[in-house]
């Protein structure tokens, strides 16, 4: 079956569960009326549909290559991209005053869920331009903002980010590469970085990276960091690309997946490079693109959920095997109970982690359009969450769907393979979901747990409201809440961020559970004697009480898991 855009679920959830039309009142989004919405949604599917998906084995089967220390790209990977910056997908939820639409993150994050539906290979070059765009917006002179944005949000030029180096990874301030003043305000950047994606390509005419690098006589760790802007080719005065700026291409990675991006080891040799933000000030601007990232990742893996779904009941519907003596009856698979079970779960998880993601994105969008601080606190606190579980859902999902097809599932031909090749590295991406989950815990909750709290007032003030016509639905969920709100208490008493940290990962997994069912509950709502209605009945009945079991070992400290030793595990 052909990749089928998801729109129609985007309009159900902007209407019956994230509110998007709230946004349209504010001055900011005043722009994202209900037919630039719709206008929006229609052309990116049809986008994903027509232009993208058809190249997304292509970016398997002939992967990103060097040659001659030139890299070159996946077939028809040029053209698709081009359609991506001609189409104007790049720059979103950019400022107008550089050429972008200034519409909210909530559509930026519905299109990259389905950009990476159809090529997760390609979809991650814009999403780090988007990242960077960001950072430049908040941290950049004007004069480089300028020069970049235009060319960023045309999608002209691309954007990467380069943190990590052989010695430095989730620890950042190990970093070890130099940036010296050339005494003119430029600086001369010299070391080594590796994992950046798209680091090197044939798509645009120059690569623009975001480089973090340390000061002479800087402090040590992050402290001591700050960001540069340092481009393959320096820009000449009319800002064309002009002479090679000494960005070497040493290599890039031979990967499990996302074989169609060129993930690159790249060398700078006292490369120019332009401060973005204050001196010393890089984290804090990187974390801005980072941030931004973190939303982008947790959309790539719920939409390679929903393509490896698509795949997968595809197969189902036409497979015969077997008998089942069910009702209405097809004949295929999807009858046998087990396969239903499978297909059910992928489709109300993938409501569940895109719910989330866009509650996460409405949130932002409500901070940046004057909605307070409230408002600000909620996007940080769903962050991790969003980014984890929509993550951890497209694992599952996509590895659910090598099961339905069964042996021919582990056959590369049929293509089910590749969504959890591809799909495996974005839990790893912008910080792991294990470093996303011990932030939840400490930083996120750094308020005594306020934010936390305000969501579960909203999560059990709407279940009240629900119990009245759908008591079966909604009592589970408030239950849940009450569940989730005690471990919330007992997790901010404890002063051992370690016995935070051991159950972080399930925390995180419960508290995205209960939105989970929090999502179902107003689908089921607004949807009484529907599929949504059908849909949010099997997650709460079936996966909602996941949720016990996440929080139990949440609260179960850090004590018996240290009282395993190293010698106990190698036993």
């Amino acid at each position: 079956m052909p990749y089928r855009a998801p729109v129609d679920e985007f309009r159900f959830l902007y209407a019956h569960v994230v509110d998007l039309a709230a946004l349209a009142g504010t001055e900011r989004f005043a722009e994202a009326t209900p037919e630039t919405v719709e206008a929006i949604l229609t052309e990116a599917g049809r986008l994903c549909e027509e232009v993208l998906a058809p190249t997304r084995r292509a970016g398997d089967t002939d992967p990103a290559r060097l040659e001659n220390g030139v890299t070159r790209t996946s077939e028809g990977f040029d053209a698709a991209y081009g359609a991506i910056a001609e189409g104007g997908w790049v720059a979103i939820s950019a400022d107008p005053e550089h050429g972008g639409m200034g519409l909210p993150m909530a559509l930026t994050t519905a299109v990259n869920d389905m950009v990476s539906s159809a090529n997760l290979a390609l979809q991650l070059n814009p999403m780090l331009t988007q990242g960077q765009i960001d950072a430049l917006e908040a941290h950049a002179s004007d004069e480089l903002k300028a020069l970049y944005l235009p060319k960023l949000i045309s999608g002209e030029w691309t954007g990467t980010m380069n943190l990590t180096e052989p010695q430095a990874g989730s620890d950042v301030g190990a970093l070890r590469t130099k940036a010296e003043p050339n005494g003119d305000g430029t600086y001369a950047i010299t070391g080594q970085k590796i994992y950046i994606t798209w680091g090197d390509h044939d798509l645009t005419p120059n690569i623009c990276h975001l480089v973090l690098a340390r000061l002479p006589d800087a402090a040590p760790g992050t402290k001591g960091i700050s960001l540069f802007m340092v481009p393959k080719y320096l820009p000449t005065e009319d800002g064309t690309p002009g002479p090679f700026n000494n960005v070497r291409t040493v290599s890039l990675e031979e990967k499990m997946g996302i074989h169609g991006s060129p993930t690159a080891v790249l060398d700078y040799d006292r490369s120019t490079g332009w401060l973005v933000g204050p001196e010393n000030g890089g984290m804090k601007a990187m974390f801005t693109m980072m941030n931004n990232a973190r939303l982008g990742v947790g959309a790539q893996g719920i939409g390679v959920a929903e393509g490896a779904f698509q795949h997968a009941l595809a197969y189902a519907m036409d497979r015969r095997q077997g008998a089942s003596k069910v009702e209405n009856a097809t004949g295929s698979i999807v009858d046998h109970a087990d396969v239903r079970r499978m297909l059910t779960t992928m489709k109300a998880d993938i409501f569940a982690a895109r719910a989330i993601a866009l509650m996460c994105a409405v949130a932002l969008d409500r901070a940046r359009s004057g909605g307070g601080e409230d408002w600000a606190a909620r996007a940080a606190f769903l962050t991790p969450i969003a980014k984890t579980f929509g993550t951890e859902t497209g694992m599952a999902v996509a590895d659910m769907g090598i099961q339905v097809h069964g042996g021919m599932g582990y056959v590369e031909e049929t293509g089910a393979a590749q969504f959890l090749r591809d799909v495996r590295v974005t839990a790893i991406y912008e910080g792991t979901n294990g470093i996303q989950a011990m932030d939840l815990v400490a930083r996120k909750m750094a308020d005594g747990g306020e934010a936390a709290f305000a969501m579960l007032d909203e999560i059990e003030s709407f279940a009240e409201t629900a119990r009245e016509r759908m008591p079966d639905l909604a009592a589970p969920v408030w239950e849940a809440a009450e569940t989730l709100r005690e471990t919330v208490e007992w997790l901010v008493a404890q002063d051992d961020l370690n016995a935070r940290f051991a159950g972080s990962v399930p925390f995180l997994m419960g508290f995205a559970r209960v939105l989970g069912g929090h999502a179902h509950l107003m689908a089921a709502m607004a949807d009484p004697e529907g599929p949504r209605a059908r849909l949010a009945r099997f997650y709460i009945t079936r996966l909602l009480p996941q949720h016990a079991g996440h929080l139990a070992h949440a609260r179960a400290g850090a004590e018996d898991l240290y009282a395993v030793s190293p010698d106990d595990l190698a036993a």
